[in-house]
């Protein structure tokens, strides 16, 4: 296959793209030793994003997966706005409950760049984007009751004239994420619910505002197996009764089998891998994507885990002092193999490139020149 201009992924923008993420990098600076700073060294950067690109298209399930470290928690929050791009594109296209009055749309459908809007700017879009967090023991106040906790965003986006009318839209979002009833709830504080419960709260909290677009940080990572599947099944139940768009993030594997449409698999902040999400779990062309569905245990007919080796080696690279070349090719075994093929992993990044449909791959080896 010919790595062409014309088979290199570029993010689609029309009118079924719900987020068009383009070429976005977040750098952290990192301190610099005093030695480095008597001999004018540049400052090191921690880059957790580094040009990454992907769309998600209006009311789908889109997936990044990877290992803890690849970058999928700071895309997420990079995406909301709650951290701020060192450079690159955030196309969204807000929901009927923003008033478009107030945007700048960069496309002819309608799509604004958020990363070229400040925190003021941003706050009519607030709504319209919320966030759902991995922890349901840490992202609630232990010290205010459910009432109180699902009334703060109606306070803060002035939801609801009076306390009565507050009162109404908690109940509904209860009863929404199947907490009934209701008024037994709201009295309650968070200690007093189990971690599923805590769950379906965090859930309501991000849905009561009525967004059109949802960030899922790994929602179910926390639970059990039988919870989490109840979680998941509200969460597919919700995307359908709102016409909801979710951005979700994960490392299982079967989490993201279960409720994806598509799926992004991330290295060290880049995209190696991209498509249908059953075709990619179960053919995958990724050299890592195939290590991570190795990695997954399982059980023979005596119960028994079954140990195998992984075609992977050694432990993810700094992030701040990233490998030339392909990013994983110290860890591929396949690249080792071939000598020709090495040279090529060491000294050449391959790009995101089409394979078939829309499935991409990020490797020499299954996008040949």
């Amino acid at each position: 296959m010919t790595a062409g201009n014309d088979l290199v992924y570029a993010p689609e923008i029309s009118e079924r793209v719900k987020l068009a993420v383009k070429d976005l990098r977040v750098y952290f600076s990192l301190r610099r030793k005093l030695l480095d700073v008597l001999r004018g060294a540049p400052r090191p950067f921690v880059r957790a994003v580094d040009g990454l690109s992907f769309e998600v298209f209006e009311g789908e399930v889109f997936s990044l997966v990877g290992e803890s470290g690849c970058g999928k928690t700071t895309t997420g929050k990079t995406v909301l706005r709650l951290i701020k791009p060192y450079s690159g594109s955030i196309l969204y296209k807000p929901g009927a409950a923003v008033n478009h009055n107030r945007l700048r749309p960069e496309t002819e459908y309608g799509h604004i760049d958020l990363a070229k809007y400040d925190e003021k700017e941003l706050k009519p879009l607030r709504r319209d984007l919320q966030i759902c967090w991995q922890d349901p023991f840490s992202s609630i106040n232990p010290r205010k009751t459910i009432f109180k906790i699902l009334e703060e965003p109606l306070l803060i986006h002035r939801i609801g004239s009076t306390r009565g009318e507050r009162y109404e839209i908690i109940a509904k979002a209860l009863e929404m994420v199947k907490l009934v009833p209701p008024e037994e709830y709201m009295r309650a504080y968070p200690h007093m619910l189990s971690g599923g419960q805590r769950q379906r709260v965090v859930i309501a909290r991000a849905l009561i505002l009525n967004p059109s677009f949802l960030v899922a940080d790994e929602p179910v990572s926390m639970l059990d197996a039988s919870v989490r599947a109840e979680i998941l099944s509200l969460m597919l139940e919700l995307k359908e009764r709102y016409n909801l768009t979710y951005l979700f993030i994960t490392h299982d594997l079967a989490v993201a089998r279960y409720i994806s449409s598509r799926i992004g698999v991330m290295y060290l902040g880049k995209m190696v891998e991209m498509g249908n999400a059953q075709k990619v779990l179960s053919d995958p062309l990724h050299p890592y994507t195939q290590a991570l569905i190795e990695a997954i245990p399982e059980p023979e007919p005596e119960r028994r885990l079954t140990v195998r080796e992984l075609p992977i080696k050694g432990e993810v690279p700094s992030a701040v002092t990233l490998p030339e070349g392909c990013r994983f090719h110290p860890r591929c075994v396949v690249c080792e193999s071939s000598p020709a093929l090495a040279e090529k992993c060491r000294t050449r990044e391959p790009p995101l490139i089409k394979v078939e449909g829309d499935r991409y791959v990020a490797c020499w080896l299954a996008a040949r020149e």
